[in-house]
């Protein structure tokens, strides 16, 4: 097993472009519209982050739930169609890198939980502000923020 280093980070207030979808397999659906969108407007760039995040959470006995994807803008962005614009707090975050190609179902519970433990033991302690998953310019997540208080 190879060693993972945890990093703390403050991630600052962004404006970001949030596409949404629910079903049982939201990931791919909101994807599609944020990647539409975002190569309409010549935004799908090295200079834009993108991350994601369940929303809602899974619940138990369904197969449904939501998936939202957030990509960084600048200012003048304004929302079109399905997505909306917002600005987002920032916040204080433990973050992991991992690589989750391959097996996604069995490696980002894994990546997750990983961090959580790391959280679990360490003198930090879950803060309120929005958890994240940091994605590629292809939709593969590679960073997991953990949010965290001082």
């Amino acid at each position: 097993m190879t060693t993972e280093t945890v990093q703390i980070v403050m991630l600052e207030p962004m404006r970001v472009a949030s596409a949404w979808a629910f079903g049982p397999n939201p990931e791919e659906i909101a994807w599609q519209k944020l990647v539409a969108w975002a190569e309409a407007h010549g935004l799908l760039s090295t200079g834009h982050r993108i991350f994601g995040f369940n929303n809602p959470n899974p619940s138990a006995g369904s197969p449904n739930y939501g998936y939202e994807y957030w990509l960084t803008v600048d200012a003048g962005v304004v929302p079109d169609g399905d997505i909306r614009v917002i600005d987002v707090p920032g916040g204080r975050y433990a973050v992991l890198e991992a690589d989750v190609t391959g097996d996604y179902g069995a490696k980002i519970p894994a990546a997750w939980q990983r961090l959580d433990s790391w959280v679990a033991t360490s003198t930090h302690r879950h803060g309120a502000h929005q958890w994240l998953e940091e994605h590629t310019l292809d939709g593969v997540p590679f960073a997991f923020y953990y949010p965290i208080t001082e």
